[in-house]
């Protein structure tokens, strides 16, 4: 089943502090967020370590509270454009799931037994899943983009890149800030945020936000719009820092609820068994840049997820502490017309309930003049379990699939992980900087496989161990001008297949992966620092990749299981954003990346008609991996008596790429 997309797009947007919001003055609001910094540095975290961003070797964007308000930005979907190589899209089979691919690396599945390939962490905190890693881009002090493995400081499952989100802090004084926006298709949002506090020892943040819309699909078998959504998030934050103490704490509650409509426009095509029972005009149409689908019943998935973060710091003066506590829980329940035609051939109900655990203790210091480091321990735990029942090929259209369904799929996994690390900078000659680390990495997965009165299926459990080890250099000719390159290894461990139809496959774990990325660039400040422009190449050697494959066994002849291709892949490319401040209110920032990739001796079979062939798809490219990105927006602000007002013009193109692999 193949899908290109294509995306060029025009962005438009006028805001004024007047009309699209209203905030009420109170003693500083935003002081704690944009306290004195230098407005031509940006400082980042990206190595758990604060420096400017023209200062840290790596490939990374930054992109700040402004910025997501001029675009805009309803969630982290909208930084598409914002960092080359960077896609992001609504994964449809789960709410607030992410499909996010970074330089053609991506996990474009719902299954909880496998990790994403790029992490999303939250104040310090990774989502173990692509279920709710669509942050709303709300109460955001910043957002950075870090691009290639990134295991050392963020862990193994991060082998394409992380998103890493800081929230703003409490202001420890007294504020409101609200806001009301409505756009096309019956957008709207409401935004509210109370602060409170003695001003120098403790504040409280609480907040709400509420989205929806009706969507910008048309569903022709039923005549009305598809693809709506519905969502609120409330919490609160609570920071101590007493006077005079080198300690500091800050616990965050949170609970985000969302309801959306699942948008299907078709799964079958000609080679497919499906396509016999539906209309031509249905089948072959593996494409959302129609906007409009067929399916004929109605979907809705259901989306609860509370959790809380607790940071604590400890400044001893040559050392700083840093313990982060993590907890997440999520409930989801989704029915999905997975064939996407008019004719009730899948139709599924699916439950699932996923509840992890994370504890991270970080030391950072320097030992001497010129040496800096970063080490620390980390410990995940995670479980889930899952229902799905399902109606096939149109029997008792109108009889749930709870109902119609006597073997529903039960499966119970769970992942426990730990690791230690290290990351270290030494400055050992004049303008000369090496970087080098490492993590030990140790995972268990088990996974149990049932189908309700056939019983169980099978069950694994399998543990996995790697070492991933980073080295870098950067060289500084001036202080405007940045050369480095870098290698490193990315991990993504092993697990068991959800989807496995028979004991031995159910049982049997797929291996881990690997990612070995070499890069270079260069980070410039042109102009008398007015224009700041970052360049890079590179080339990952992808080992062991771990995709969908296609195997004859189970109640319906063949099944779907996760399996590593011996020869992976490789992927090379070129890319850069920059950003020019071409007066006090009008700043102009890009980006693009040309990118190339494809697999290497991956021949498997796959599903023909009725048949099951072998298929060589070693030629072709990867999936959620176009070509080109590229990107311009233009902001301008002007100060007004009662505020600002702000105009951004926005222009993206993303070249047709796979959704799924694509036809051998």
């Amino acid at each position: 089943m193949a899908s290109a997309r294509f995306r060029g797009a025009w962005v438009l947007a006028l805001c004024t502090t007047a009309f699209c919001g209203f905030s009420v003055p109170a003693m500083a609001q935003d002081s704690a967020d944009t306290a004195a910094v230098d407005p031509n540095e940006i400082i980042v975290s990206a190595r758990r370590r604060d420096e400017t961003l023209q200062d840290t070797p790596i490939a990374i964007t930054a992109v700040d509270a402004s910025m997501l308000e001029n675009k805009a930005a309803v969630n982290i979907g909208d930084l598409q454009g914002a960092a080359p190589g960077l896609l992001i899209t609504q994964q449809n089979s789960g709410a607030q799931a992410a499909n996010i691919s970074i330089r053609g690396l991506t996990y474009a599945d719902v299954e909880k037994s496998q990790t994403p390939t790029v992490g999303v962490v939250v104040d310090g905190v990774t989502i173990g899943t692509n279920t709710g890693q669509l942050q709303d881009a709300f109460d955001i002090a910043q957002i950075e983009v870090l691009r290639g493995p990134q295991g050392t400081l963020f862990g193994a499952n991060t082998i394409g890149g992380v998103i890493s989100i800081t929230r703003t802090k409490p202001t420890m004084e007294p504020g409101v800030k609200a806001e009301l926006t409505y756009g096309r298709w019956n957008t709207w949002s409401a935004k509210a945020i109370l602060n409170y506090g003695d001003g120098e020892n403790w504040g409280i943040k609480a907040w709400y936000f509420h989205n929806e819309t009706d969507g910008f699909y048309y569903n022709k078998t039923r005549d009305t719009s598809a693809g709506w959504s519905k969502g609120d998030s409330y919490g609160a934050s609570l920071i101590y820092k007493p006077i005079g103490s080198a300690f500091d704490a800050q616990l965050t509650v949170e609970n985000v609820e969302q309801t959306f409509d699942p948008v299907v426009s078709n799964l079958a095509n000609s080679s497919e068994v499906f396509c016999a029972f539906e209309p031509a005009e249905e089948c072959n149409r593996n494409t959302t840049t129609d906007l409009y689908t067929t399916f004929g019943a109605a979907a809705t998935s259901d989306y609860n997820a509370p959790n809380a973060t607790l940071q604590m710091n400890f400044d001893l003066g040559d050392v700083t502490l840093t313990s982060i506590t993590g907890w997440r829980h999520s409930r989801e329940k989704q029915t999905q017309d997975f064939d996407g035609s008019s004719v009730d051939l899948y139709y599924v109900d699916r439950r699932q309930h996923y509840t992890q655990w994370s504890q991270e203790l970080r030391a950072a210091g320097g030992l001497f003049d010129g040496f800096d480091y970063v080490v620390g321990a980390f410990f995940f735990d995670s479980n889930y379990d899952l229902t799905q029942w399902s109606r096939v090929f149109g029997f008792s259209p109108d009889v749930p699939p709870t109902e119609f369904d006597q073997n529903p799929q039960m499966v119970e996994g769970s992942t426990t992980s730990y690791a230690v690390f290290g990351d270290f900078n030494w400055a050992f000659a004049d303008k000369w900087r090496l970087s080098f680390g490492g993590r030990w990495s140790h995972d268990n997965k088990k996974l149990t496989n049932s189908f309700g009165q056939l019983g169980l299926i099978g069950t694994g459990d399998a543990n996995f161990s790697k070492f991933t080890p980073k080295v870098g250099i950067d060289y500084r000719p001036n202080s405007d001008t940045m050369l480095y390159a870098s290698w490193s290894r990315g991990y993504r461990s092993g697990g068991f297949s959800p989807r496995a139809a028979t004991a031995e496959t159910a049982s049997t774990p797929f291996q881990p992966e690997t990612v070995d990325a070499y890069e270079i660039g260069a980070k410039l400040s042109l102009f008398d620092r007015r224009l700041d422009l970052n360049l890079a190449g590179y080339i990952s050697d992808y080992k062991d990749m771990q995709q969908n494959l296609t195997l004859p066994g189970g109640p319906t002849g063949n099944q779907t299981i996760t399996g590593n291709v011996p020869g992976g892949a490789i992927i090379k490319g070129i890319e850069f954003d920059g950003s020019l401040r071409v007066s006090s209110r009008l700043r102009l920032t890009a980006s693009g990346a040309y990118m190339k990739s494809h697999f290497r001796n991956f021949i498997t079979d796959g599903v023909y008609g009725t048949q099951i062939v072998p298929f060589d798809y070693s030629a072709n490219r990867l999936i959620y991996a176009p070509k080109f990105t590229a990107s311009l927006n233009a902001d301008y602000e002007v100060p007004t008596s009662f505020g600002s007002v702000a105009a951004t013009a926005g222009w993206r193109h993303i070249s047709p790429y796979d959704e799924q692999i694509s036809a051998a």
